[in-house]
C-alpha cells in the first residue's frame, strides 16, 4: 500500500532473538495439513513477535512493520498480549495508540494511505480508528482526502491504491458492534470506482485505469487484484459478482504448477502471494482446493509455507533469498492464517484488558475532526473532515453543520443550513430543503437514518452521515 515497492524486496536481517533457529532447514513441498498450517501460524506469530523493539514499538520512521497487527488478529492473537521482557505497560497497542495520537504523526507530508494503514491496524489493534484520542480520528482523516471533482477517489486518483484501501479501512474497520461505520453511497461510490480500474485480463495495478484503453488492456498485478477484490468483497460485493469471480480467474490463471505460487509482475514471491491469498480469503474462496490447486497438487498457501523457516517462523521474500523478511513474514501469515488486510481484534488473555480501547468523550479546548457525508438524494455526494474544538464533552448537530460551512476539507460539503441557530429541525441544507415526505435524515455510527435536528448530541468519533429522501 503505502511502502514503497523496492521495500517488500529488501530481506531484513535475522533478530538476534532467533538465535540459531533462524535459518533451520525449510519444509519439503506438500498439500498443507490443518496440522501443518496451524505450526506455520505458531511459528509466525512468535516470528512476528521478535520484530517488537525494547519499547513495545512496532512502528516508526522507515518501514511499516504495524502491519503485523493484522496478522497477529488473523491468527488470533491479541495485539495487546504482545509485549516485551514481561512488561505489559508497553504492549504494542498502547504504544501504537501513543504514536498515532501525536501531533507529529504520520509526517510533515501525509498521504491518504498513511491513514488507511493507521485505520487497518488500529482496528486490528482493538484501538476503534474514528476514536484514537480527543484529537484523532483516523476515518475524518481519511475522509480529507475524497475527491470531489472524481466522486469516489480518495487521493490522488492517478495513485489508484488509495481508493482500494479507502474502501478496505472504511468497509474493514467496521464499529465496535461490528457494524458499517459509513453510507452505503460512500460505499457505493468507492466500488464504482475499483470496477471501473478493473483491467481486461481481470487484474488491477496501483495506477489508475479508467478511461485509458492502453491501461485497461494493460497486464494485471497479482498484488493490488488481492487488494482491490477484497475491498469489492469487505464493501459487501458478492463473490458471485462478475468482477469479482473475474479477480479470481485472473490469479488462477498467474499460478505456477510446480509450486503453487503466483507468477507476478516482481516474480516470484511470498508478499504477492498472501496479498493474493488475502483477496481470496476476503471473498470467501479456498486458496487450497478447486481452482487454486494444481494439477502437481500444489497451492499459493504449500508456496508460503515452503518458504518459511521452520520452527524460527520467518518467511523468505524470495525462494532464493538466505534470510527472513519482516515484511514478507506479516503478509505470508496473514494468507495463511486466513486473514484478508484486517480482522476483528482478539479477546485478550491479558488479565483486566479490555477487546477495544477508545476515547469516550471530547476535550473541552483540544482541536478535534468528524467524518461528514451530505448526501441530497440526487446523486451528489459531497464527503469532509470537519474540523472544530469543541467546548464540551459532547457536540451537537448543529454545531458541526456550523463549523463545516468553514472548517471542512475538502471545502464546500456544507455551504448552508437552516435554521443556522437553536435546536430544531433542519429544514434545508444547502439550498435543497424539505418538501413532504423528503427531508433531511441523519444517522451516527451506520444507525438508522432519523429526522436531523440540530439538538442531536454527537460524541467523539462519530461518524455522521445526512440524507435528503423519504
Amino acid at each position: 500500500m503505502s511502502r514503497p515497492r523496492t521495500s517488500r524486496r529488501l530481506a531484513l536481517a535475522v533478530p538476534a532473538a532467533l538465535g540459531a533457529f533462524a535459518l533451520t532447514a525449510l519444509p519439503a513441498f506438500a498439500t498443507s495439513s490443518p496440522a501443518q498450517i496451524a505450526t506455520s501460524k505458531s511459528n509466525g506469530v512468535a516470528y512476528l513477535k521478535s520484530l517488537q523493539a525494547a519499547d513495545g514499538s512496532y512502528a516508526g520512521s522507515g518501514l511499516s512493520n504495524e502491519w503485523a497487527f493484522s496478522a497477529f488478529a488473523a491468527t488470533g492473537t491479541a495485539v495487546v498480549d504482545v509485549y516485551p521482557g514481561g512488561d505489559t505497560t508497553k504492549n504494542a497497542r498502547t504504544v501504537y495508540r501513543n504514536l498515532l495520537s501525536t501531533s507529529g504523526w504520520p509526517s510533515a507530508s501525509p498521504v491518504v494511505t498513511d491513514y488507511e494503514r493507521g485505520a487497518l491496524n488500529a482496528y486490528a489493534a482493538g484501538i476503534d480508528p474514528a476514536r484514537v484520542s480527543a484529537s484523532r480520528n483516523l476515518v475524518a482523516n481519511i475522509y480529507a482526502y475524497w475527491q470531489t471533482a472524481e466522486a469516489g477517489y480518495f487521493g490522488t486518483s492517478g495513485d489508484f491504491n488509495g481508493t482500494v484501501f479507502a474502501a478496505l479501512s472504511l468497509g474493514g474497520a467496521k464499529t465496535q458492534a461490528g457494524g458499517a461505520r459509513v453510507p452505503q453511497a460512500l460505499t457505493d461510490s468507492m466500488v464504482t470506482r475499483i470496477r471501473a480500474n478493473q483491467h481486461v485480463d481481470g487484474g488491477w495495478t496501483y495506477n489508475k485505469a479508467e478511461g485509458n484503453p492502453t491501461v485497461l488492456n494493460s497486464a494485471g498485478d497479482v498484488d493490488m487484484t488481492g487488494a482491490a477484490m477484497a475491498a469489492l468483497c469487505v464493501s459487501g460485493v458478492p463473490n458471485t459478482d462478475t468482477d469479482v469471480v473475474q479477480a479470481k480467474n485472473f490469479l488462477k490463471s498467474k499460478l505456477v504448477t510446480a509450486t503453487g505460487a503466483f507468477n507476478s509482475m516482481y516474480g516470484v514471491n511470498t508478499s504477492s502471494n498472501g496479498w493474493g491469498v488475502a483477496g481470496l480469503n476476503a471473498c470467501g474462496f479456498i486458496p487450497q482446493t478447486g481452482d487454486f490447486l494444481t494439477v502437481a497438487g500444489k497451492t499459493p498457501i504449500d508456496f508460503l509455507i515452503a518458504n518459511q523457516y521452520n520452527p524460527a517462523g520467518g518467511f523468505k521474500y524470495k525462494p532464493t533469498d538466505t534470510t527472513p523478511s519482516a515484511y514478507a513474514s506479516i503478509d505470508a501469515l496473514r494468507a495463511v492464517a486466513g486473514g484478508g488486510f484486517t480482522a476483528a481484534p482478539p479477546v485478550p488473555v491479558t488479565p483486566g484488558a479490555p477487546q477495544w480501547v477508545a476515547q469516550t468523550a471530547f476535550t473541552a479546548g483540544t482541536a478535534t475532526k468528524l467524518a461528514l457525508t451530505v448526501d441530497d438524494g440526487a446523486g451528489n455526494l459531497k464527503v469532509c473532515s470537519v474540523a472544530f474544538t469543541p467546548t464540551g464533552t459532547t457536540t451537537t448537530l448543529g454545531d458541526v453543520l456550523n463549523a463545516a460551512t468553514t472548517g471542512a476539507t475538502p471545502s464546500g460539503c456544507v455551504t448552508s443550513v437552516t435554521p443556522a441557530s437553536g435546536s430544531g429541525t433542519v429544514t434545508d441544507i444547502n439550498g435543497k430543503a424539505n418538501s413532504g415526505s423528503n427531508t433531511w435524515k441523519v444517522s451516527i455510527d451506520g444507525s438508522a437514518f432519523a429526522g436531523a435536528a440540530r439538538g442531536q448530541v454527537v460524541g467523539v468519533g462519530d461518524t455522521i452521515a445526512l440524507r435528503w429522501g423519504a
